[in-house]
């Protein structure tokens, strides 16, 4: 069906995403993950070009552009370019960072902060998933004790999203034991500044290879009370007030994959030959492509409408979880279902279709496996 959710300024704005992607991710991003890492410079043109931080208030050196259909374009556009390990970093940025700077952030902090991630200078991570405790927000073990003008941090992370690269890490910590859900806070680390911090390994995935994941660690490592985010003991409640964001962010990503994995594999379908005709001229190939064409209209539907949403500040928990569980389980079976139609060609890295399975397996674990959504949605309905 007709798509009617852009405006000629977001189709304006998608001109610009694609000469930046032409000129600065396309010839390179092989390279990348040859290298397992994207250059820091990058992120200063992507800023600059504006791809992301575009929500940024003017005052602090942002464009002051909220509106979700532009994140929506840039995941489009950079999955068209085959660059989903790029895709998964601005996500990160945009999706989890910089969510929580603007909503929690006081003045202060956001003068300190907002014009560096602006211009693309300051990296952000989000740091809650520890080893043995993953969607499980409550088995949080990393601390926080107060000492004065610190707080004291001990703990683990893992699975950290830009851990290797990032400046600034929103920490997830428990501050008061026995204080239950209303135990947890937000700290911001200043990576380069914090005594007792220390950047782990580089995790070795079996997709998404340029973008950095790691393991970090704090052994007694003194953080300023001045960097926490909002008020001490309501850390859980910010950690869920901004996962449908989150969510919407993995939907954003999987249906941009899908869609450009099967226009790929249709144009690879309509080149190739077997038997003398065409590998889209048979029955069962077109059948196929006509399920994954009509489940990706469906699909793209309903996000586009939890896109709309979101911009008027109606998207739930529930309705988030919904479209992340449902589209990145399209998305795993359209990735498969292109690389049985490509044949031995799609077990190729040169192929993108190759590369797509296995940057692509991740997201229907990270931001909550489909378990826990089903599980959200599960109780919701229960009442």
């Amino acid at each position: 069906m007709k798509r009617t959710l852009y405006t000629e300024d977001h189709e304006a704005y998608r001109e610009t995403v694609r000469e930046f992607l032409a000129r600065e991710v396309s010839p390179y991003k092989d390279q990348w993950d040859e290298d397992r890492w994207i250059p820091r410079e990058l992120f200063k043109k992507a800023a600059e070009a504006g791809l992301y931080a575009l929500q940024i208030p003017e005052e602090y050196g942002g464009s002051g552009v909220a509106d979700y259909r532009y994140r929506l374009v840039v995941g489009e556009e950079v999955a068209r370019a085959n660059a989903i390990s790029l895709t998964v970093t601005l996500g990160l940025q945009d999706d989890l960072f910089l969510a929580y700077l603007l909503g929690r952030a006081d003045e202060e902090q956001k003068k300190r902060w907002l014009p560096g991630v602006a211009s693309g200078d300051l990296i952000g991570a989000l740091a809650m998933t520890e080893p043995g405790t993953g969607s499980d927000l409550q088995g949080m073990r990393t601390t926080a004790v107060r000492d004065g003008d610190h707080y004291v941090v001990n703990g683990q992370k893992t699975f950290i999203s830009s851990g290797i690269m990032a400046d600034l890490i929103v920490l997830a910590v428990r501050t008061t034991p026995e204080g239950g859900s209303n135990g947890f806070s937000l700290l911001m680390v200043e990576a380069d500044s914090t005594p007792g911090f220390e950047r782990g390994r580089k995790l070795d995935k079996i997709g998404l290879p340029a973008q950095d994941t790691a393991e970090l660690y704090f052994t007694d490592a003194r953080v300023p009370v001045a960097n926490l985010l909002g008020e001490e003991g309501q850390g859980l409640k910010y950690l869920m007030s901004h996962l449908p964001r989150e969510r919407l962010g993995v939907s954003n990503q999987s249906i941009t994959t899908a869609r450009a994995t099967l226009d790929q594999t249709i144009a690879y379908l309509k080149d190739r030959t077997a038997f003398g005709k065409r590998l889209i001229d048979f029955q069962a190939t077109r059948f196929a492509l006509a399920e994954m064409e009509t489940e990706l209209d469906m699909a793209q539907a309903y996000v586009d409408a939890q896109v709309l949403a979101f911009n008027d500040g109606a998207l739930t928990p529930v309705d988030a979880a919904k479209g992340k569980w449902y589209v990145s389980e399209l998305m795993k079976r359209v990735v498969d279902r292109c690389l049985q139609l490509h044949g031995g060609y799609g077990f190729m890295r040169e192929y993108a279709v190759g590369k797509a399975y296995v940057d692509t397996r991740i997201q229907t674990i990270y931001g909550g496996t489909t378990e826990i959504m089903k599980e959200i949605i599960g109780r919701d309905i229960a009442g």
